[in-house]
């Protein structure tokens, strides 16, 4: 008797969450009102452990949902409530012919699959990679809770993307806008969350900038130093030498296969070799990147905290630090990789 009542209880939670699917909002802007009201809805049937999966559909405003629930007797049952075409999106994108394919060149195709294990390889050289597309998920989650941007934010991150590519006039965008394979929709799209993302960064940065420079105040000092990227062989010539390096401006000068670069920089900006040197201190030649480094502090001053420079830095710190703990605490699954 007791299985009936439990089976009859959770087909009207069936048709309840039928009911909330088909009322959330199908929009980009509607995504965080939808998370509200699932959250609402899930706090009212704490027993069936109620999940809202979000599907945002590539270079369009459209977004679907799926609503899992934990089943009385055991496993999941996972519930669709399109509202459209009826048709399921997770069917709906694993039947499209191009649910596979990233890009085709010269009529052959890149799989997904092959694409990922490519970037899988550069990404053993540079694991920066790996964590852009971990730091895109969490601030995905963190936007969902802003309010909507407003013209002056979209404007600046539209103004600020375009300069970083040199698209300065409206022919150069539409141009680069067809290279890419971009709709103006689809761009939209990305500067929509551009903008939110631009916000988040900032607020984040305003408040650990202040807490981050008073735990690591070493990190802002004024540095002035030289350095030298290259093989080995030719540091350590280079160091067996004397040449001044010392004796050079602020400049980055290629001396045959060698990259010069003098400059004064925030400790924590300089090569790490370089970054707790003390003055007149000669570093190197010891393993950097992908090949060697030497190099020598001519100075060394603490940081000027009435310089505005110093607090930005450290607010850029701060933002790195908040997000290398959000990375650390994330539970991460890499479906391809």
């Amino acid at each position: 008797m007791t299985a009936h009542i439990e089976e009859t209880s959770f087909a009207g939670v069936l048709a309840e969450a039928v009911e909330l699917l088909r009322s959330l909002p199908r929009t980009r802007d509607g995504v965080a009102a939808a998370r509200r009201a699932a959250e609402l809805w899930r706090a009212g049937h704490p027993d069936v452990r109620a999940q809202l999966v979000t599907d945002v559909r590539p270079g369009s405003p459209v977004v679907d949902y799926d609503l899992v629930l934990g089943h009385p007797d055991g496993g999941t049952v996972a519930l669709t409530a399109p509202a459209d075409d009826g048709v399921p999106w997770t069917v709906d994108h694993s039947t499209h012919w191009a649910s596979g394919r990233v890009v085709t060149v010269d009529g052959r195709e890149l799989l997904i699959q092959n694409a990922l294990l490519t970037l899988r390889a550069r990404a053993d050289r540079d694991p920066s990679m790996q964590e852009e597309l971990v730091d895109h998920c969490v601030l995905e989650d963190l936007i969902a809770r802003e309010p909507e941007p407003t013209r002056e934010e979209l404007q600046e991150a539209s103004d600020a993307y375009r300069l970083r590519r040199g698209l300065r006039t409206r022919e150069r965008m539409l141009r680069w806008l067809r290279e890419v394979g971009l709709t103006q929709e689809a761009y939209d799209n990305h500067i929509h969350g551009l903008a939110l993302k631009r916000r988040v960064r900032a607020r984040i940065e305003r408040e650990t900038a202040r807490d981050y420079l008073e735990r690591h105040p070493e990190e802002f000092d004024q540095v002035w130093a030289v350095w030298a990227t290259g093989s080995a062989e030719r540091l350590a010539g280079l160091a067996a030498s004397g040449e001044p390096l010392a004796a050079l401006g602020t400049a980055v000068l290629s001396k045959g296969d060698l990259d010069v670069t003098a400059a004064v920089r925030a400790a924590r900006e300089l090569p790490e070799p370089l970054r707790g040197a003390a003055a007149g201190e000669v570093v190197g030649p010891v393993s950097y990147r992908a090949g060697h480094l030497f190099g020598v502090v001519r100075d060394r001053r603490p940081a000027d905290l009435d310089d505005p420079a110093t607090p930005a830095a450290a607010g850029r710190a701060g933002f790195a630090a908040f997000m290398a703990a959000r990375r650390a605490a994330a539970e991460i699954t890499w479906h391809w990789l």
